[in-house]
Order: C-alpha cells, then sequence, then structure tokens
C-alpha cells in the first residue's frame, strides 16, 4: 500500500501551470529545503509549478528529516531495510508523480525531476522505468543505484544532466561518470554533465544556471 507523500509548493508567477518541476531531497532533509530554489528559477520559468515532496519515512532523532530509504553506513540498518525502504518509495514516489499530473493537468513532457544526493538516486531509479519519459532529469550530488540492471530495466529514455561538486565528501564526484557511463550505454543519448568546481555536497550558483538553462530547453520554454 502506498503512502501518500506531503508537499510543498510554490505556484507559477503567471498563475497558469504549463509545466511542472518537482524536487527530491536528500536524506534528513525534507520538501521545504530544496523548494527555495523555486523563488531564483521561477522568475524565469513563469509558468512552472513547483512541487516538493517529503521522503515517506522519518528519521529518528531528527524531528523535521526524512529519508526515501535507510542508508546502512550512516544509520546502521541492514542491507535488507534498506532495499525493503526503496522498493515502497519507489511506489510512493510512482503514486504521487501519477495523482500530480492528473490534479495539475499536465502531460509526462511538462515534468521534470530535480533531485539532490538520496532524491538523485531517486530520480535516476524511478524516471526510467516509468511507461512515459518525463521532460528531463537534474541530478544534484547523488549517484546511479544498480547501474548494471538499467539497460534491462528501462522503459523510457529522457534528457539527464548530472551535477556534482568536485569536493564532495559524502557522494564521491566519481559517482558522475559511472552515472552518464550507465545511462549512456542503456541508450540515453542525451546525458550533459556539470562539474561544480571547488563545491562539496551542495548545489553552487553555477551548478544551478546549468540547471535553469537545461530545464528551460527541455520544457520549451
Amino acid at each position: 500500500m502506498t503512502r501518500v507523500l506531503r508537499a510543498e509548493r510554490k505556484g507559477p508567477i503567471s498563475g497558469s501551470t504549463r509545466s511542472i518541476v518537482v524536487f527530491l531531497h536528500g536524506y534528513g532533509a525534507n520538501g521545504a529545503d530544496l523548494l527555495g530554489l523555486a523563488d531564483p528559477l521561477g522568475e524565469h520559468l513563469p509558468d512552472t509549478l513547483f512541487v516538493a515532496p517529503d521522503a515517506p519515512e522519518t528519521i529518528p532523532d531528527m524531528p523535521s528529516g526524512y529519508q526515501w530509504f535507510p542508508i546502512p553506513w550512516i544509520d546502521g540498518s541492514s542491507e535488507e531495510a534498506a532495499e525493503r525502504g526503496m522498493r515502497a518509495a519507489i511506489d510512493d514516489l510512482n503514486a504521487f508523480l501519477d495523482a500530480l499530473m492528473v490534479d495539475e493537468d499536465v502531460l509526462p513532457e511538462q515534468v521534470v525531476l530535480f533531485g539532490f544526493s538520496q532524491g538523485t538516486m531517486m530520480s535516476l531509479h524511478v524516471a526510467p522505468r516509468r511507461e512515459d519519459p518525463v521532460a528531463g532529469i537534474v541530478a544534484f550530488s547523488g549517484r546511479l543505484l544498480e547501474p548494471d540492471l538499467l539497460a534491462d530495466e528501462v522503459v523510457s529514455r529522457m534528457p539527464v544532466l548530472l551535477v556534482h561538486g568536485d569536493a564532495d565528501d559524502l557522494v564521491p564526484p566519481q559517482s558522475l561518470p559511472e552515472a552518464a557511463e550507465a545511462l549512456q550505454q542503456a541508450g540515453f543519448e542525451e546525458v550533459y554533465a556539470h562539474i561544480m568546481k571547488g563545491t562539496g555536497h551542495g548545489i553552487a550558483p553555477d551548478g544551478l544556471s546549468v540547471a535553469l538553462a537545461f530545464m528551460r530547453d527541455k520544457l520549451s520554454l
């Protein structure tokens, strides 16, 4: 049974929704954490609704922190618990996206998934296995889960922008070329990459600018 994800929202400046950016936050954060990016982005995407769901699971001792699934090396959980959590979160996110598109009357090609860290892992795993391709994936500071399975399990292919800080000490920068290689081997024709110089586990202004240009292009705005 899927869990309903609670989401923060910021409506389009124009008042008319022609596209949606779905922010998927990292481990220990929440939807509000990324929704702040809607302010600088919204000026350039006036017809875009920004939606930022909280991940489905709370984290012990972190009252406002959520996780898409447990991470064994951080919380001491088992690999089995992490796998169970990930499978459940995949179902939750798919149900959320399905309902969002119906409620807002938009097509998949009007939607961009914008992930950070664990949210990137979810984006890169879920979107290629959905029936219809979204407009694109913006993938900050994460990695591709189960890269060896992608070529066999991919259903739809969409443009992907991979962005990573070269000083990231939480998710190794090497995760970017590894993801790019697996995506290309799985038949993704539009895979772009940007390295944020001197940036740790975060989103730098140059990375956000590249992401904005990518989204404007793929949403035809």
